[in-house]
């Protein structure tokens, strides 16, 4: 396990980087998440994202489809997960939410990733 100082706690994460307690999530911890992958601060429409993928989870205990979550944010692209994390499961980690079993994402381009059934 890899541990990220946030304030004057050490959180730990596995070697994906993906929060061990999600219990220990705060915005503070999405934020040092969110630097350790490579985002350079949380502006509000990546906030609402996170905040969406957390209540979707705890209402459903799965990962939503990329089109819903970017309808029930408001955002104006159908691709706002990609427009703002590049890769969704970037943003997944930053929520703090466990890693999800057979949810792969692919690209070819790297900056449009579509989840991947084949997986």
């Amino acid at each position: 396990m890899a541990r990220l100082h946030v304030g004057n706690r050490d959180i730990e994460v596995d070697k994906e980087g993906f929060l061990a307690d999600k219990n220990e999530w705060d915005q503070e911890v999405a934020e040092a998440i969110a630097e350790h992958e490579g985002i350079r601060g949380l502006d509000s429409s990546k906030m609402e994202i996170v905040l969406f993928l957390r209540e979707y989870f705890q209402k459903n205990h799965n990962f939503p489809i990329l089109r819903y979550v970017c309808k029930k944010v408001h955002a104006d692209s159908p691709s706002c997960m990609t427009d703002e994390f590049v890769d969704p499961m970037k943003a997944w980690k930053i929520a703090g939410l466990p890693k999800p079993p057979q949810v792969f994402f692919t690209s070819f381009d790297g900056k449009h990733f579509a989840a991947n059934p084949f997986y």
